[in-house]
């Protein structure tokens, strides 16, 4: 009897083995999906699948998913180290989300290492009632690179939102966000908190970009125009440089500094047509290193340079 528990209880061990052997290898480092593919599939070349949630599954950490042809491929979560590639070409990957987030980052597994992900040639369409184009939650490195996030009308109708506390980079590249009820972009970081904005639109929001808490912030070749309440504000501790942009005829100031030890520093932009050009409180300060233009406006004091 002992040695017939002896066997089952081997034979348990090496079917479970089996399996997650199984599983493992189900993963693949690439995979893909297509307008007419099935989430049942393997998400392979020849048999792709619908959705990004459903490939991710199917994707092996620090893999790649690629998009065959445009199509629609639903909001997506992603808790591993992955890039998603929309694919411009062949295809573009398009996510709608109505009335939720279209791409959730949550990484906190301590045995992934990396905590990158890499967003590509997307389209995420909230249709007006999105909730936030990207929501970063945990996670080390994020990249957002030519996208276009669009429609974000619900609560509260960001296109990105990163609220990571602990050492963070992000960078948004050739990227268009617009159409959103609340900012373009919140970043809600600490002094250990990185990220470079580069080439890209922000237009149609509340406040093109708000960040607290501490984070450093580079915004280069950027156009921040036509948002409903200011260009860029900074609260509680946050330094924002900006150069070679284009910050105007927002409904609102162009740079706003609340809180001591925030500021914004300007350099080589034009910031015309706000309505007003800085705004400060409460310690906060708006600097220009004095070689912008700004329609004859002065940047309010404290600053440094001339306009």
């Amino acid at each position: 009897m002992n040695k017939f528990r002896f066997t089952i209880q081997i034979l348990a061990v090496a079917i479970f083995i089996s399996a997650f052997a199984a599983i493992a290898q189900a993963q693949a480092t690439r995979t893909w999906v297509s307008g007419v593919g099935d989430d049942v599939n393997p998400c392979s070349r020849t048999a792709p699948c619908k959705t990004y949630a459903g490939a991710i599954s199917k994707t092996a950490k620090n893999g790649e998913i690629s998009t065959l042809d445009p199509g629609g491929f639903g909001a997506v979560t992603i808790t591993k180290s992955i890039t998603i590639e929309g694919t411009q070409g062949a295809g573009y990957g398009s996510i709608l989300n109505s009335s939720v987030s279209g791409v959730i980052i949550n990484i906190t597994d301590v045995n992934d290492l990396r905590k990158s992900v890499i967003l590509r040639n997307l389209n995420i369409n909230g249709a007006a009632t999105g909730l936030q184009g990207v929501n970063i939650l945990a996670g080390s490195v994020v990249t957002v690179e030519d996208c276009v996030i669009d429609g974000q009308g619900g609560n509260p109708g960001r296109g990105i939102t990163d609220i990571r506390t602990g050492t963070a980079t992000l960078v948004v590249r050739n990227t268009t966000i617009r159409n959103c009820a609340g900012t373009g972009m919140t970043i809600t970081g600490t002094t250990n908190t990185r990220v470079s904005i580069s080439g890209s639109l922000i237009t149609g929001t509340s406040v093109g970009i708000a960040a607290s808490g501490g984070p450093r912030i580079m915004v280069s070749n950027t156009v921040i125009s036509a948002n409903a309440s200011g260009g860029i504000q900074a609260d509680s501790n946050t330094n924002v440089e900006v150069d070679h942009c284009s910050v105007t005829g927002n409904f609102g100031p162009a740079f706003i500094a609340n809180g001591a030890g925030s500021i914004i520093r300007v350099s080589n932009t034009s910031a015309i047509f706000n309505v007003g050009l800085g705004s400060i409180s409460a310690g906060g300060a708006v600097s220009s290193y004095g070689n912008n233009q700004t329609g004859g406006g002065a940047f309010p004091s404290p600053g440094t340079g001339q306009n």
